[in-house]
């Protein structure tokens, strides 16, 4: 299958789902099989191929393995992401009131809130980096700052 770059998967889908399809986009038939490994003919393959890229085109193919997402378990959205969004505006809030991080704000949002401790980390993670990336422009890198106070202070460490 090097021809259309289709993994041994979705090759397996065109072959089975193969009869939803008119004659000219059908994915050939097996030409033989050898140790429970199906082989089709080369030429039927690139047939196959121009044919669906002329009339389909190449994009998704009705490929198998992973749907497109955002990389944190939900497709795009939807009501986890939502409310994801807001018990992050809540952290933002409590940070900022609060003037960054405290231990255990997790827990208390979770007790005052409701929902899972462990929801309530992943948002606290995810604000506390939105919080210090925001503070973090506004004042200059945190390493260098805090190297010039303990500069202005004489308690910087010194070479030897």
């Amino acid at each position: 299958m090097e021809h259309t770059g289709a993994s041994p998967a979705t090759v397996n889908r065109w072959y089975v789902q193969r009869e939803r399809y008119p004659e000219g986009r059908r994915f050939p038939g097996v030409a033989c099989t050898l140790n429970s490994t199906h082989y089709y003919s080369q030429e039927a393959v690139e047939a196959f191929w121009a044919a669906w890229k002329a009339d389909v085109g190449t994009g998704r193919l009705g490929a198998a393995g992973r749907r497109p997402g955002d990389g944190r378990g939900n497709h795009g959205g939807g009501y986890s992401r939502a409310q994801r969004d807001r018990a992050v505006a809540i952290v933002l809030a409590e940070l900022g009131q609060a003037g960054g991080y405290r231990r255990g704000m997790a827990v208390r949002l979770a007790r005052e809130h409701g929902g899972s401790e462990r929801s309530w980390q992943r948002a606290v993670a995810e604000a506390r980096t939105q919080y210090e990336h925001k503070h973090e422009d506004r004042q200059g890198p945190r390493m260098e700052r805090d190297r010039d106070v303990e500069r202005e202070a004489g308690t910087a460490p010194t070479a030897s």
